[in-house]
């Protein structure tokens, strides 16, 4: 071999050992490696992706553009409860809506059926004579006279059977302002089995066998300014 083909020989060998050093340092391409360093792309990921809630204790609130697309609602009505109990205009919704002017927390629903409450514990507690609950429930004016009727009725020696069956109708009729104090007329229908009997025993008023209609027209009131929210029974009037 002559001496050119050995130094070229030496060369190539060379190369290939420092081929192959690079190699072992850098290593091989695999297809997964990172690409080069971008100090932009980790913002431009956070733009373009969409923003979650974190754990559910974040929530993201609506653009101000999303806002304008969202239909907007009904006007606040502050006397709704009694428009739908009421018609709007008429007599009666304009008195309610100036009751709750002065009781905010006035509901002509809940109010009807806490009067249809009263009104079967009012008729019970008159024919048991039961004068302690009757108190709480009516004025003095009217438990007075609630009293005198239970006590004549026991001077003569008379009792009342009674069973109350249940109330037909109960419909508000009336309401009136008069500086603080709210009265509300209802208008009852009920079903009732009553029989009033004397000491030996014979029916002397009722009967005890048949169910009779009762149409009553109560007024229930309340000053506002009171801390006492019940309403009591002030008057009492019979339709028949």
């Amino acid at each position: 071999m002559g001496t050119d083909n050995i130094i070229t020989l030496f060369f190539l060998i060379v190369a290939a050992l420092i081929f192959l050093n690079l190699r072992s340092v850098l290593g091989k391409r695999t297809g997964s490696e990172k690409p080069p360093f971008d100090p932009y792309r980790d913002q431009r990921s956070m733009d373009q992706q969409p923003q979650r809630p974190d754990d559910g204790k974040v929530i993201t609130l609506p653009r101000r553009d999303q806002q304008a697309q969202q239909p907007t609602s009904e006007p606040y009505n502050r006397y709704q409860a009694i428009d739908d109990f009421v018609p709007a205009g008429t007599d009666l919704n304009d008195r309610l809506r100036q009751v709750f002017e002065v009781d905010p927390t006035f509901e002509p629903r809940q109010f009807v059926d806490g009067a249809k409450v009263a009104y079967e514990m009012i008729v019970q507690g008159f024919a048991e004579g039961d004068r302690k609950s009757l108190k709480t429930l009516l004025s003095n004016e009217v438990y007075q006279g609630f009293d005198q009727a239970i006590s004549a009725r026991e001077k003569a020696g008379q009792k009342v059977k009674s069973t109350f069956v249940g109330i037909e109708k109960a419909e508000l009729t009336d309401a009136r302002l008069d500086g603080s104090e709210v009265s509300i007329t209802m208008r009852i229908v009920s079903q009732l089995i009553s029989a009033t009997y004397d000491a030996e025993g014979n029916v002397v008023e009722g009967n005890a066998d048949s169910v009779a209609e009762v149409i009553d027209s109560w007024t229930f009131a309340r000053d506002t300014r009171s801390r006492d929210p019940n309403w009591k029974l002030v008057q009492t009037q019979s339709e028949g």
